[in-house]
């Protein structure tokens, strides 16, 4: 795992190339709202790419990690199916869903029974390089959404310029992201993990849980201001410290939330006395994403070592598959 997250920059640029290569067959029909299907390590780059170009996109973006879509899916809905292995029981459901109401759908995966019904039904689809564990992937699905989404004209080419740069960006970073996973790693130890961001960065605090789950095998939670202070902060009147708090900080995060963050910060800290902050790094807001992706995944991986667990084992998700098979 450690040496497929060192090689972050050449997935970015091999993912470039994959989505600059591709050539789309685009309908005439408009494309009124945009809906990703995907889980786990297939599914969160939608949700990273929803909260990364809402303030450009014009349509609705709506995620499913389930069997079903909504209602509103139909033949002006562009559906964006994303399974790593092509097999992911519940994307399938969804995407056959979609064919019978007549959507666009497009494929993001290595292989599997996804790539088959994309080549058999003629749908536009990008495929990625196969073998590896579908969190270690994440860069591929985020790059091709990005394609996809200009190709159909739904985002300028803003994002794919960015893109660019994000490689070498994070060569200049590498021993302070270094430093400062360490530095959560060893923060976070014998702790239960609570993560909060500003709404724009959910995604980012949900993939964050997601490698704390997989790569150091802890429970933990993630949550979003303002939304937290509506509820969950009355909760911490139950809190101790037993908990460690990560708040993700970034330069796109409204000022009120910053300010609200502040006051949190001050009520929770009477309850626990490990509150820290991570701060991203990069003049615009998807080099801040690609930085937080690199920096949380290097934290889980040092506390992996720390707790002297497998990063790469999920043993249980295999039985889990297992088990559904015979359920068939």
């Amino acid at each position: 795992m450690r040496e497929l997250i060192k090689g972050i920059g050449n997935q970015i640029q091999e993912a470039i190339k994959i989505g600059s290569s591709a050539r789309f067959s685009i309908p005439e029909k408009e494309i009124r709202a945009v809906i990703v299907c995907g889980l786990g390590g297939s599914g969160i780059g939608g949700r990273i790419i929803s909260l990364l170009v809402n303030e450009e996109l014009k349509v609705p973006f709506i995620l499913s990690n389930d069997y079903s879509i909504p209602a509103c899916v139909d033949e002006h809905t562009l559906l964006i199916a994303s399974s790593y292995s092509g097999n992911t029981e519940e994307t399938l459901y969804a995407v056959k869903e979609g064919k019978k109401r007549g959507a666009e759908i497009v494929v993001i995966t290595s292989g599997g029974e996804l790539l088959e019904m994309a080549q058999q039904y003629g749908w536009n689809h990008l495929v990625v390089p196969k073998g590896q564990q579908p969190r270690a992937m994440l860069v591929y699905s985020i790059v091709q959404q990005i394609y996809i989404l200009n190709a159909y004209r739904l985002i300028s080419s803003k994002e794919m310029d960015c893109l660019a740069n994000v490689p070498d960006f994070l060569v200049r970073q590498r021993d302070m992201i270094h430093a400062e996973a360490l530095r959560i790693a060893k923060f976070l130890h014998q702790k239960t993990p609570v993560i909060y961001s500003g709404s724009f960065f959910e995604g980012i605090a949900i993939r964050f849980r997601q490698q704390l789950n997989e790569n150091a095998k802890v429970l933990c939670w993630n949550h979003v201001l303002p939304e937290m202070t509506h509820n969950e902060l009355v909760g911490w009147a139950g809190g101790s410290d037993a908990f460690a708090v990560v708040y993700v900080k970034t330069d796109f995060d409204h000022p009120r939330t910053n300010y609200r963050w502040d006051i949190v910060k001050e009520i929770i800290s009477k309850k626990t006395a490990y509150v820290t902050e991570i701060r991203a790094k990069g003049t615009d807001r998807l080099t801040q994403n690609f930085y937080l992706i690199h920096l949380t995944d290097w934290i889980s991986i040092y506390l992996s070592e720390l707790k002297q667990v497998d990063a790469i084992e999920v043993n249980i998700i295999g039985h889990l598959k297992t088990e559904m098979g015979k359920r068939k």
